[in-house]
């Protein structure tokens, strides 16, 4: 792990549909040094995004976030990761159908693990869904960072990106769920 002011620097790992959509609300956070888009919890070594993209390696699409937890602790991670996810969907997220877009924690250590599913038991007993939440929490296995074309879509590509989260019925599921 590497030193971060007194801190030591963590990582956190989220599949919460389309990546190029989970980065932004991590990257804003204080506390978070950088998000890296890209591939978790698969059968395959050094996947690509049209092999992930196929849903044949078993892959979901991730963001890796790095943050100080003097700055930022878990739990509010895993507040901003369930605040942008429909947690109710199975193996998708919106318009995007598949393995790949499944809802998943996974977790680096045994705190992160309890975190997590203390965080799952909460919504479980509050119950603000319909639905059952189906998100996973399981052991990151290893992490294969996406494409250079990939990292910062939304800073990258600004226009197509918001194209893109307009059309995908994300914000408006997200309203739907929240209250917003």
């Amino acid at each position: 792990m590497e030193q971060v002011g007194l801190g030591v620097l963590r990582g956190a790992t989220f599949a919460g549909g389309c990546f190029w959509c989970m980065e932004h609300p991590f990257d804003v956070l204080e506390g978070v040094l950088s998000t890296t888009v890209g591939y978790a919890g698969g059968r395959v070594a050094n996947p690509g995004y049209e092999a992930v993209c196929s849903g044949a390696t078993g892959h979901a699409e991730v963001v890796r976030v790095e943050y100080d937890p003097l700055r930022i602790d878990y739990r509010k991670l895993l507040e901003v990761f369930w605040k942008n996810i429909d947690p109710t969907t199975r193996d998708r997220q919106f318009c995007d159908v598949g393995s790949q877009y499944r809802t998943v924690i996974f977790y680096e250590d045994e705190e992160q693990k309890r975190l997590a599913e203390a965080s799952l038991a909460e919504l479980n007993r509050v119950k603000p869904f319909a639905e059952a939440v189906v998100t996973e929490i399981v052991p990151l296995d290893r992490f294969w960072p996406a494409e250079e074309y990939h990292q910062d879509y939304y800073r990258k590509n600004p226009l197509r990106y918001g194209m893109y989260r307009a059309g995908s019925g994300r914000d408006a599921r997200l309203a739907e769920l929240y209250n917003d």
